[in-house]
């Protein structure tokens, strides 16, 4: 198989090279980026080793630019792009090749939620066909699809532990979560240098005034959950990594076996999801795997909910592969880590 990376110089993109890299069913990788066009891919990612040429050998081992690349000689694209830039450069696209988009520019299914939140979109008449890719909870969806839309990494860290609880909670959901530095992506940005994060938390975004929170919204209410979402994010000063614990009223009684029954059924058949091995889950467990792990608590009415992934690799870049291996009927684990670090 060929794959066509857009957008490939970002913590989300160069992470998407090294595993498509790997992929054993992948051949030929094109890098494709008009800021790095001409480079070598080794001189803006240092750390990909000298075995990656042989599945560059159509760009010399070169970024290319995009304007220089027939879309139609790939068998699947990826965008690593801002939002509104993936749409533009997808949207004509769309049933020649099966596109995979990290952006938010196909994840709602109104065009008037999303121009809400980021820009107006170019093509809103493809919103309703694309195919949310939380992978674990639309795999039907995604092994058909031509234009398949991956969730950010806040909502999958968030949704795979709360939706096996559809119908059994309502009234407020809070959600806080922590998050690495590279989730605000690679850029220079005073606020992400190493002095102004190192030794420091800091929230942003409270309540329901992240941008994240109406994706949340859409994958709760396609299941049935009628309740108030209150979501904070927080910066930490790690790498990689996201922890979010959830708080959300029962509206029946539940015991501690059942919750933990929930979760085990709801990803019996999942690869990658399930109850984490420790009592509460730890994000070096996650580390570089495409693993999400999720600890249950029942306190009288409330469910507490824990959840560990790597914000760069199931939360982007390792969902990404997911749903390609799901669309072109390749084992789901193929080229993706199951193993966390020590």
């Amino acid at each position: 198989m060929k794959a066509l990376v857009l957008g490939s110089t970002g913590y989300t993109g160069m992470m998407l090279l090294r595993i498509l890299l790997d992929h054993p069913d992948i051949d030929s990788v094109i890098p494709a980026s008009r800021s790095a066009a001409g480079k070598p891919l080794q001189g803006v990612d240092p750390g990909i080793g000298g075995t990656a040429a042989r599945r560059l050998e159509t760009t010399d081992g070169r970024y290319i630019d995009p304007a220089r690349v027939d879309p139609a000689s790939a068998d699947v694209i990826f965008a690593a792009l801002p939002h509104k830039t993936a749409a533009e450069i997808l949207g004509p696209l769309v049933g020649t090749v099966p596109v995979i988009d990290l952006s938010a520019d196909f994840r709602f299914r109104d065009a008037a939620i999303y121009e809400q939140w980021y820009t107006n979109h170019p093509f809103p008449d493809l919103l309703a066909g694309a195919v949310y890719g939380l992978t674990e909870w639309h795999r039907d969806e995604v092994a058909t699809g031509e234009i398949i839309a991956c969730p950010g990494c806040y909502p999958t860290c968030v949704l795979l532990p709360l939706l096996p609880f559809a119908g059994r909670i309502g009234g407020t959901i809070i959600s806080n979560a922590l998050t690495g530095i590279s989730g605000a992506g690679r850029k220079e940005k005073q606020d992400l240098l190493f002095n102004e994060r190192s030794e420091s938390l800091a929230p942003y975004s409270p309540g329901n005034t992240h941008r994240h929170v109406p994706e949340i919204h859409q994958a709760l209410n396609a299941v049935g959950v009628d309740a108030e979402f209150l979501f904070t994010p927080h910066l930490v000063p790690v790498k990689q990594g996201m922890l979010v614990t959830t708080v959300a009223e029962l509206k029946h009684s539940l015991t501690q076996t059942d919750a933990e029954k929930i979760v085990r059924n709801a990803y019996r058949d999942s690869p990658f999801v399930g109850l984490s091995t420790r009592e509460l889950p730890d994000t070096r467990d996650v580390r570089n795997t495409n693993r999400c792990d999720i600890s249950v608590r029942v306190q009288g009415n409330r469910l507490l909910l824990f959840s560990v992934i790597d914000n760069l690799y199931k939360g982007a870049s390792g969902q990404a592969v997911q749903n390609m291996n799901v669309r072109f009927g390749l084992p789901e684990t193929a080229g993706l880590r199951m193993h966390g670090e020590f």
